[in-house]
């Protein structure tokens, strides 16, 4: 099994690139795994309290149970990955199940952070865009799917996000094996990226 790491910032274009890649490989051979799914479950808190924590801090990711799935799947062993609700802070009851592909795609701003995470994959992509494209993504999407006033999104993205990305997300760029700029709309970089998965799945 292929496992491909696609990090950068919020709002880059990294599910773009990710869902664009799934459909020229094909979703029969390869899957979306995204790390979003694995944040921690702040259901013990108060919600006033949930809402101040930072989440754009790595310490927020169940990154141990990740990489516990990622094993089995490389193993043949399905999983059943959590979900979790952007608007209240914690992970819902209910499990997705994940069958093994050939190729699998951990998708997240912190996919190229952690090292035991990092070291099972085949490829690493760094997807890049201009900071005020990234801002303007997020706030759309918070907005529209995530419940947030558009004051609390601004407001978390001077206080967190900027700092945070600067910090923790921009330096995993040099891990990249791969940089597309100008997020999902490089074609010619996606190209690139799925005809290096053409030639492993080849070779395997």
């Amino acid at each position: 099994m292929l496992l491909i790491g696609i990090g950068g910032g919020t709002g880059s274009g990294k599910t773009t690139v990710a869902r664009k890649i799934i459909q020229k490989v094909g979703v029969d051979r390869c899957a979306l795994l995204p790390m979003d799914n694995y944040y921690k479950d702040m259901g013990h808190l108060p919600f006033e309290e949930r809402r101040k924590i930072n989440y754009d801090h790595p310490d927020v990711i169940e990154y141990e149970l990740l990489k516990n799935h990622l094993e089995l799947l490389i193993e043949g062993t399905p999983v059943e990955i959590p979900t979790y609700d952007f608007a209240t802070y914690v992970r819902k009851p209910e499990t997705v199940y994940f069958p093994p592909k050939s190729v699998v795609i951990v998708e997240g701003i912190f996919a190229l952070y952690y090292d035991q995470i990092y070291r099972l994959y085949g490829l690493s992509v760094y997807v890049d865009a201009e900071s005020d494209i990234r801002f303007i993504r997020r706030l759309r999407r918070d907005v529209r799917e995530r419940g947030r006033t558009m004051e609390s999104v601004i407001d978390q993205y001077l206080q967190t996000v900027k700092p945070m990305h600067d910090a923790y997300v921009e330096p995993t760029k040099r891990k990249a094996d791969i940089i597309v700029p100008k997020g999902g709309h490089n074609d010619k970089a996606i190209e690139v990226v799925v005809n290096y998965i053409f030639k492993k799945l080849e070779c395997s």
